[in-house]
């Protein structure tokens, strides 16, 4: 992101805040309220990653999110690069594989995300005019067997994991978290089958990782500043600027938390390396 965009998003952010400082006190005791399933609005589900799974694989990750679960697997980088890629930059090319019956739509586009996605953070001059294949297979779907939205963030976490695990060089890792608003307004992280059902919005949101995820070294200050902001927001339904705010808000902080987990999971990874 370019620093102009930065200082927008940030100065957005600040704007946000203060008036998020002035909100009622109604909506304060909202945030306090248990949603079905017992978690707080910002409270994620708990998640786990289990590395290498698939032995063939150069590089997978098994990501859960409660009940919603995704393998993701890393082949590459191969020679060659398809027609209409940059034969000076390595290529990613993303495969989608659901649960139950054929692609559709949504998967498509799902497709078509992972990839800008990924394209975003890896070194694609490191290996140029090599393709890097990363393959998603649904394994739970929060006990349903139609599509649900919070199938993105557990994928894109999948694969940051799946790329680290294959060696494949990277800018910084990702981490993906799903939000979203009721009608009253409130926003609720890390959604469930069921509260889908109530929803009138819904964003994903992908945040740059802490670079001392990836490594012991602590990262200065222009890099911290380098990891402030978005790589990935999709929006869905009808979200107002202060939803949308709100959303960005409450994920970037939630996003620490995965963010925690990935380095305590690379750090095994080192350590079972060494």
């Amino acid at each position: 992101m370019a620093k102009q965009g930065e200082e927008g998003f940030l100065g957005f952010l600040e704007l946000h805040d203060r008036r998020r400082r002035h909100a009622g006190s109604d909506r304060r005791r909202r945030m306090e309220d248990s949603r079905a399933d017992g978690r707080n609005p910002n409270q994620l589900r708990p998640f786990s990653c289990t590395r290498n799974p698939l032995d063939r694989a150069h590089g997978s990750a098994r990501w859960a999110q409660g009940d919603t679960i995704v393998l993701a697997a890393v082949y590459g980088p191969k020679p060659g690069t398809r027609k209409g890629e940059n034969p000076e930059k390595a290529s990613i090319e993303v495969v989608w594989k659901p649960m139950t019956g054929q692609i559709g739509k949504q998967e498509k586009e799902y497709e078509m995300t992972l990839k800008r996605t990924l394209q975003s953070i890896c070194l694609l001059t490191v290996h140029p005019n090599t393709t890097t294949s990363v393959i998603l297979q649904v394994v739970g779907n929060d006990g349903s067997v139609s599509f649900c939205r919070n199938l993105l963030p557990c994928a894109i976490n999948a694969c940051c994991a799946a790329l680290v695990f294959a060696g494949i060089p990277l800018k910084h890792l990702a981490v993906a978290i799903g939000c979203g608003v009721l009608e009253d307004g409130e926003v609720i992280l890390d959604t469930n089958k069921a509260e889908e059902q109530q929803l009138k919005s819904f964003a994903h949101l992908v945040f740059p990782n802490s670079r001392k995820s990836a490594s012991s070294k602590q990262p200065n200050q222009k890099e911290e500043d380098s990891e402030r902001g978005l790589i990935t927001s999709i929006t869905h339904g009808v979200m107002s600027e202060e939803d949308y705010f709100s959303c960005i808000e409450r994920g970037l902080a939630a996003s620490s938390r995965i963010s925690d987990f990935m380095r305590t999971t690379l750090q095994k990874q080192a350590a079972g390396d060494v």
